[in-house]
C-alpha cells in the first residue's frame, strides 16, 4: 500500500514539475509584450489570451502536486493539536463529504464544458484570430481526475492514521523556510548541548 501511494505521489509531483514551465513561458509572453508595445509601439494579438491559458493551465496543473505536498491553505490551527488517531478520522469523513462530491462535479461539468467547446472548434473571441480554446478548457477535467487520484491516495493515508495512530510516510521535496529554520535551530541546540556535556564529562 505504501508503495501505490507514493506512486500516486510521483505521478502528481512529476506533472506539477512539468506543467510549472508555463510560468517561464508565460513570464516571456508577458515580456516580449510589454517590449513590443511600449518599446516598437506593435502590441500583439496573442499575448492577453496565451497569458490567461498558461496562468489558468499552471494554476490548475499544480493542484494534485500541492494536495500531494499538503500545501493547500487550511484553518490548523486546532486540528494540530488534535492526536493522530482524531486527524485521520477527521480528514476521512471531510473528504468523503467534501473533498470527492466537489472534485467529481469538476470533472462532469468541465467534460461537458470542453466538450462543447471541442464540437463547435470554439476560438477565443477576445482576440482577431484567436486560438482554438477548448485543449485550454480540457485542462479542467483533466485537473479534477488527478486531483481525485491524489485525493484517493490522501483518503487511504487518513483511513491509515485512523486506524494506526501513525501518518504513512509521504514524498517531500519542499519545506517551509519557517519550518527549515526550526529544524536548523533546533539541531544547533541538540549540537551545543551534546558539546556542553561532552565538556562537563571528566577525563
Amino acid at each position: 500500500m505504501q508503495a501505490l501511494l507514493v506512486n500516486v505521489d510521483r505521478i502528481s509531483a512529476f506533472l506539477g514539475k512539468v506543467f510549472a514551465w508555463c510560468i517561464v513561458l508565460l513570464t516571456g509572453a508577458i515580456v516580449y509584450e510589454v517590449f513590443a508595445r511600449y518599446l516598437f509601439r506593435a502590441p500583439t494579438a496573442w499575448a492577453f489570451d496565451v497569458s490567461y491559458m498558461l496562468y489558468g493551465t499552471l494554476f490548475m496543473m499544480a493542484g494534485a502536486y500541492t494536495l500531494s505536498r499538503q500545501g493547500h491553505v487550511r484553518a490548523d490551527f486546532i486540528y494540530r493539536l488534535f492526536p493522530v488517531r482524531v486527524q485521520g478520522g477527521l480528514d476521512f469523513v471531510l473528504y468523503i463529504l467534501f473533498f470527492f462530491p466537489g472534485m467529481l462535479a469538476l470533472v462532469y461539468f468541465g467534460w461537458d464544458f470542453f466538450s462543447l467547446s471541442y464540437w463547435q472548434n470554439e476560438r477565443s473571441s477576445i482576440s482577431p484570430n484567436g486560438p482554438y480554446i477548448w485543449p485550454f478548457k480540457f485542462i479542467i477535467p483533466f485537473a479534477g481526475a488527478l486531483m481525485i487520484l491524489q485525493g484517493l491516495a490522501e483518503t487511504a493515508r487518513a483511513a491509515i492514521a485512523w486506524r494506526t495512530g501513525a501518518w504513512p510516510d509521504r514524498l517531500h521535496d519542499v519545506e517551509e523556510l519557517e519550518v527549515l529554520t526550526l529544524k536548523q535551530a533546533a539541531a544547533a541546540r541538540e549540537a551545543e548541548m551534546a558539546a556542553a556535556r561532552r565538556a562537563e564529562m571528566p577525563l
